[in-house]
Parts: C-alpha cells; sequence; structure tokens
C-alpha cells in the first residue's frame, strides 16, 4: 500500500492525470470532422454517438463516489485511467471499422473512466487543497484545457499531414497508458475513503453523515449543482459540437475547425491557471459571476458573429468564461470534508446530465436550425446559472444534510 508521497507530488500526479484526460478527450474532438466522415452519420446520428460518452459519464458519476467512500481515490484513478485509455483504443477500432455504434461504445468506455475517474480527482484535489493551504483544484483543471489546447493542436498537425484517425488515436492511448502508469503510483490509497485502515495517512477526516438522498435535499448542493449544470453544458457543449460548428456554421474547413477548438483549449487553460489568484483575492461568488458573464457574451458571439474572426474572439470569451464553473463548483461541494466525496458526486451528476442530455439535444436543434442558432439554448442554461452564484461562497458553518430543513430554500446558503 503506497505512503502519502506528500502533498506536492500528489499535486504534481493530478495535474499529469488531468492533463492526460484533457489530451485523450480532445483527440477525439479535433477529429470529430473525420470520424463523422468514417461513419457516415448525419449532424442528428453524431448527436447520439457523442451520446455515448455522456452516458458512460453518467454511469462512472453514479458509481465514483460510493468507490472512493469505500476504496479510496487512488483505486478509482487507476481504473477510471484504464477505461480512458480502452476508450481511445476502441474508438480507433470503430472509426477503421466504419462503425457508429463502436465509436459510442469506446466513448462510453472513456466517459466511464472519465466519470468515476472526476470524483476521484477533485475528492483528491480538494485534500490537497486543505494541505498545501491554498487554492489548488481550478489550476488542476487548467491541466486539463492544457491538454485539449496541446490535443487539439495535434488534431491540426495530424489533419494537415493527414495521419491516419487510426494511427492518430492508437498512439494517444499508447502515451497515456504509460503516463497513468506513473502518475497512480504518485498517489495515496486513503483520499476520500470513510473507513479509514490501519497504514492510512490521507484519507479525508470526518463521518459520513448523510445518506446519498438527504445530500440531494441540501439547498447549497442543490444551488451548486444549477451552476454546475450551465456551466458544463457551456464546457461540454464546446467540446462535443465546436469543430463541427466551424466546418458546418463557417463553412470552413476541418483544419481551421480544429485550430478554433484548440484556442478555446487554451483560453480554458488561461482561466482556469490564474483562476486560484483571483479566487483567492475576490472570493468565489464575484468570480463566478463574472465568469458567466463572459461565457454568456462569448456563446452569444460565436452564434451570431458574420465571420470566423469575430466568431474566433467569441470562442475566446467562451472558454474563459467557462473555464471556472466546473472546478469551483466541485470545490464548493468538497468544502465540508464529511461526505465530500458524495457531495462532489452529486454536484458532478448534474454536470454531466448536462454533458448527456447536451449533445443530442444540440444535434437535433442544429439538424433543423443549424449549429450556431442551437447555441442559444446553452447561452440561457449559463444565465440561470449565474443566478445561483452565491451558493458557492464558503460556507460560514460546515454543511449537513440533517441540518438541510433549518435553511429557507428561498435564499442563497452560501
Amino acid at each position: 500500500m503506497p505512503k502519502d508521497p506528500g502533498p506536492a507530488r500528489r499535486r504534481a500526479a493530478l495535474l499529469v492525470a488531468f492533463l492526460v484526460t484533457g489530451l485523450c478527450i480532445s483527440t477525439w474532438v479535433s477529429r470529430t470532422p473525420a470520424i463523422r466522415d468514417a461513419t457516415g452519420a448525419s449532424t442528428a446520428e453524431m448527436g447520439f454517438i457523442i451520446a455515448g460518452l455522456s452516458v458512460g459519464s453518467m454511469i462512472g458519476i453514479a458509481l465514483g463516489g460510493q468507490l472512493v467512500a469505500r476504496n479510496g481515490a487512488r483505486f478509482v484513478i487507476l481504473w477510471g485511467m484504464a477505461a480512458v485509455v480502452t476508450g481511445v483504443a476502441v474508438v480507433a477500432l470503430g472509426t477503421l471499422a466504419g462503425t457508429g455504434w463502436l465509436v459510442a461504445a469506446g466513448l462510453a468506455f472513456f466517459g466511464c473512466g472519465m466519470g468515476s475517474g472526476e470524483i476521484a480527482l477533485n475528492v483528491e484535489g480538494v485534500a490537497v487543497e486543505a494541505a498545501m493551504g491554498r487554492t489548488v483544484v481550478p489550476g488542476l483543471h487548467g491541466s486539463y484545457s492544457l491538454g485539449t489546447c496541446v490535443g487539439g493542436l495535434m488534431g491540426l498537425a495530424a489533419g494537415l499531414l493527414s495521419v491516419p484517425v487510426v494511427t492518430h488515436l492508437t498512439t494517444v492511448a499508447v502515451l497515456s497508458a504509460g503516463a497513468s502508469c506513473w502518475l497512480v503510483a504518485n498517489l495515496p490509497s486513503a483520499t476520500g475513503r470513510t473507513d479509514p485502515r490501519p497504514g492510512d495517512t490521507a484519507a479525508v477526516p470526518g463521518p459520513t453523515s448523510a445518506s446519498p438522498r438527504a445530500i440531494w435535499r441540501e439547498p447549497r448542493t442543490v444551488g451548486i449543482g444549477v451552476i454546475v449544470l450551465g456551466m458544463a453544458l457551456a464546457e461540454g457543449s464546446a467540446n462535443d459540437w465546436l469543430p463541427l460548428i466551424v466546418v458546418d456554421g463557417f463553412a470552413l474547413s476541418a483544419t481551421v475547425g480544429a485550430l478554433i477548438y484548440a484556442l478555446f483549449g487554451a483560453a480554458m487553460a488561461v482561466g482556469r491557471f490564474s483562476g486560484g489568484f483571483l479566487l483567492d483575492r475576490y472570493g468565489r461568488t464575484p468570480v463566478m459571476l463574472a465568469s458567466a458573464g463572459l461565457a454568456v457574451v462569448g456563446i452569444g458571439t460565436v452564434s451570431l458573429a458574420p465571420h470566423i474572426a469575430l466568431g474566433a474572439f467569441g470562442v475566446i470569451l467562451w472558454g474563459l468564461g467557462a473555464s471556472l464553473g466546473f472546478p469551483v463548483a466541485l470545490s464548493a461541494a468538497g468544502d465540508d470534508p464529511a461526505d465530500s466525496a458524495r457531495r462532489v458526486s452529486a454536484v458532478a451528476t448534474m454536470g454531466y446530465t448536462a454533458f448527456l442530455v447536451g449533445p443530442p439535444i444540440l444535434g437535433l436543434v442544429g439538424e433543423h436550425v443549424g449549429l450556431r442558432p442551437s447555441l442559444m439554448i446553452v447561452l440561457t442554461a449559463v444565465a440561470v446559472s449565474a443566478l445561483f452564484s452565491r451558493s458557492v461562497a464558503k460556507p460560514a458553518r460546515p454543511v449537513r444534510a440533517e441540518a438541510a430543513h433549518e435553511v429557507c430554500p428561498t435564499k442563497s446558503s452560501g
């Protein structure tokens, strides 16, 4: 059983984990036009293929919290990264066979690993944040965004050099497998476990105090969930559709689509790496309000822009605005060490609900009105999430499900 390697080394391992996950998902996204052509899928059919990622993610989210509480974050991260790598390989196989359902199955594997790993990585990140005494989680998600940027640029290069999709995805899967072995070896075994065992040094303190159903009755947790629902839809819609929005909405090449997607990833990375400073200086609520405002302006610009230059500016605002929603919400959900894994799981479930319903809805609407006009659905969801910004404020006292009835549901509990 590995000993606690110390917060700095744990943070480095988490940075690699997020980087690898971002690299893998952007590898898939940057090649979606080529994969669509290989499978012969329509826009609506691509929505359902992409939904395989969200279905798998929901399964992983549903299992992640309980698995972390029982076995610790390291165990879940290990199996999550294995599923991510397997998913990329299966997507490559489905592309080679020209079979849409096999691509969807690979995405389901990927999503399951990413969903369960999301819980474990954020529980571990919250523990590292507490150990280091400063904001850490947004920077970890910044590493994910950096991975999406690097993956997008790799996809751009692969397209320019006519590298086959299968070769591209297989290479990324092999590299990711090697990195995953290293990062898992540098994590403690007990973070998030609610039944610490002899020799564990990194377990999150505090007893399990609430059932999963009771957690959903906490006004603060529900408010955080609404935020992550809108902000995850903003992030996920770009991850799912941005290259195709450029190709179909602006009548440009897949190469330009990959470049614009890499730009989105770069904007997300900048927002997240600077997020720790902004959050420590200004607090969560003002930063969340500003983030939602930027995202609304950016999404609206992409939807209405008459040419790609203005659309690219909108993509930058979209990425900056969407960058902090998911990590700040998950960090807020883990404020109370007791039931941290379950609260993070509950909030992440709402976020992945957006990932689940977003692709097919945008695909179906986009089939009739176009992908760019369909972005108004995302814009509305982000605007609504801004109304709950106070929910992410650090609570004056620990959150407990059994005290939820004492909080007036018409007021913010943040």
